[in-house]
């Protein structure tokens, strides 16, 4: 007999107790989890309702509810595992800002969540759009300068060409003053949002409603944009609705079946390919890999057509808007998603932001395929993309097969041909290159001289102008990464500051300067901005335009060719029949009017532009 053995009683009570200890372990560990709440505030005012994605654990079967007078809670759905729930929140037209208490609750317990509405700002001066009156300067921020280098880690590495240099929105901020002195009106800033890794350029988000560290904070946002329109510039910002970056959490976990194309281990490898998409007898196969692949490979495909996406995606974007007075949106790989889908997020958003616009990127030289995702008009599709303009992929692409290839002026002739397939090409965003592209000074054949005639030709011609950050010193550039050096003088340690008038070589003075005053041309003269693009004439070498409004008039004459050239351009039938006398501008060589012929002799590469009279 053991006289150590615990009483039979006391044995009984100890497997009760686990019992008990475990359930209620159990019961607590299916008590509603919240990890994150999209978006992370609202405004009194802005919407009738607001749609809310919360992520986290034991959300299947939930109840939410909302105490506050100014909001109540329309209706819920969670995913089935428990990880997603939307919440369909409801505001009262004279809601007030405050905390909104939402409280989960599951038989297991619940969660309160705050949820903040805020005061909104004065609208007036914000949310603009940009316009004709514009020029864009393309700005990709960890390039650009570095404004607070307690922000520079981790992964930072000025060696290292796809690392973090260590630019941020407060070095954009410093150097407003510099782009207000060159001319620009708008910058178009490279996505902001929460990347990972080594994804400096911002294409490979992590989190759409946080900014990456490197970047800096909200504030510094907002204080950017707060600067930037004190200045007169505006501020658009990239937005990326095709894809997300390979570790987004909606990677191996989104929050309905149809969020995503395909997995990381099934899915459309991509093609880069329109043309099933403008063909009305395409069949869908054409057209799939491109719609639904990942692209690159390995960037997880968004299916904006699932209605819930659509929605949060319209709403992220609005709240980027909101957050810091936005006036635009550069459309990242606008071809990609649907039409459908783009048409949806464009009504969405100009319901509440009537005069803001966006710019889609079309990559593509063919401007009967281009001017198909323009919006306006409904297509064979049935669908009116309201896609307000694009990117002139077409134009840039003759202007730089004309001056670097030798390519005959017709090039440029034929894209402004075909001018009648837009509504509206007169605010297609004309430009040079950007961060996709080999910069124009490392294309074979480039000179200083060539990209100054090729600035001449983008300020003068019709559109709104884009110049890429550093193109306006003639900064090199090969592919990517190349093209995407640091912006000399925006750095701890810089050896030259291109910011500073006294830091420009002797060649990058000359072509800031060119451009500076051809900027400075572009805001006196109406009628380079607004007025009517009408040829006077061309050959393999040459070719002569007008831009004109209902008060002046100016005669630009571009020589492509090799050597100086004297030319004798007839004017009869053309708007510069009547003209009587031509007045040099920007130190054009003189010309002569004489009878129906315009003389001129013209350098090589060059460009000369005249007001008439």
């Amino acid at each position: 007999m053991n006289n150590n053995r615990p009483p039979f009683r006391l044995l009984v009570w100890l497997a009760v107790a686990t019992t008990i200890q475990l359930s209620v372990l159990a019961f607590s560990q299916n008590v509603p989890v919240v990890q994150k709440v999209d978006p992370p505030n609202w405004w009194a005012g802005l919407t009738p309702e607001v749609l809310l994605l919360v992520q986290g654990e034991n959300l299947t079967g939930a109840s939410v509810s909302v105490n506050e007078r100014d909001a109540m809670i329309g209706r819920t759905q969670a995913s089935a595992d428990g990880h997603y729930c939307f919440i369909w929140l409801s505001l009262k037209p004279k809601a007030h800002p405050g905390t909104l208490h939402i409280n989960i609750k599951n038989p297991s317990g619940s969660k309160t969540v705050d949820f903040s509405l805020l005061l909104r700002e004065d609208t007036k001066g914000h949310y603009q759009g940009v316009s004709r009156d514009d020029v864009i300067y393309l700005i990709m921020p960890d390039r650009f300068s570095d404004g607070d280098p307690s922000n520079d880690q981790p992964f930072y590495d000025r060696n290292a060409p796809k690392g973090y240099h260590g630019g941020d929105l407060r070095g954009v901020r410093n150097h407003l003053d510099y782009l207000h002195d060159l001319g620009v009106t708008a910058i178009w800033l490279t996505p902001v949002w929460k990347n990972a890794d080594s994804d400096y350029h911002g294409y490979g988000t992590v989190d759409l409603y946080a900014l990456d560290s490197h970047m800096g904070s909200m504030q510094d946002y907002r204080d950017l944009v707060v600067a930037a329109h004190k200045l007169g510039i505006k501020v658009i910002l990239d937005y990326v609705a095709n894809h997300t970056g390979p570790k987004h959490p909606w990677t191996t976990d989104p929050p309905t079946a149809t969020w995503l194309h395909g997995t990381p281990d099934h899915h459309l490898d991509p093609t880069y390919d329109f043309a099933g998409i403008v063909d009305p007898h395409a069949a869908p196969r054409e057209s799939r890999h491109m719609l639904e692949g990942w692209f690159a490979g390995v960037l997880p495909d968004l299916n904006p057509d699932d209605p819930l996406l659509g929605s949060y995606l319209a709403q992220n974007t609005i709240w980027w808007t909101e957050s810091a007075t936005l006036d635009g949106y550069r459309l990242d790989t606008f071809p990609y998603s649907s039409r459908a889908s783009w048409s949806l997020w464009h009504k969405r958003v100009k319901r509440v932001y009537p005069e803001i616009n966006s710019v889609g990127e079309v990559w593509n030289v063919d401007p009967t395929i281009t001017s198909f995702f323009e919006g306006g008009r409904t297509q064979f599709d049935g669908v009116d993309s309201d896609l307000p303009t694009m990117f002139d992929f077409p134009l840039s692409f003759a202007i730089k097969d004309v001056l670097l290839k030798d390519q005959p002026v017709q090039r440029i002739v034929d894209v402004l041909q075909r001018d009648s397939l837009y509504l509206r090409p007169e605010i297609l965003v004309t430009f040079l290159g950007n961060h996709d592209t080999r910069r124009f000074m490392s294309e074979a054949g480039a000179d200083k001289e060539k990209l100054k005639a090729a600035f001449a030709l983008l300020m003068t011609m019709r559109g709104i102008p884009q110049i890429y950050s550093g193109d306006e010193i003639g900064m090199p550039g090969g592919d990517d990464p190349d093209n995407r050096r640091d912006f000399p003088g925006g750095f701890p340690g810089d050896a030259a500051n291109a910011f500073s008038a006294t830091g420009r070589s002797p060649d990058q003075a000359e072509i800031f300067n060119y451009l500076q005053s051809l900027l400075q041309l572009r805001a006196e003269h109406p009628a380079l901005r607004d007025g009517r693009h009408l040829h006077v004439g061309w050959d393999e070498t040459y070719y002569a335009f007008v831009r004109e409004d209902s008060k002046e008039k100016l005669f630009i004459v571009f020589n492509n060719g090799k050597d100086a050239r004297s030319l004798s351009i007839p004017t009869g039938d053309t708007a510069m029949q009547l003209a009587k006398t031509l007045k040099p501008l920007l130190g054009a060589p003189a010309a002569q009017i004489s009878g129906e012929q315009i003389q001129i002799s013209l350098g090589a590469k060059s460009v000369a532009i005249y007001a008439v009279e």
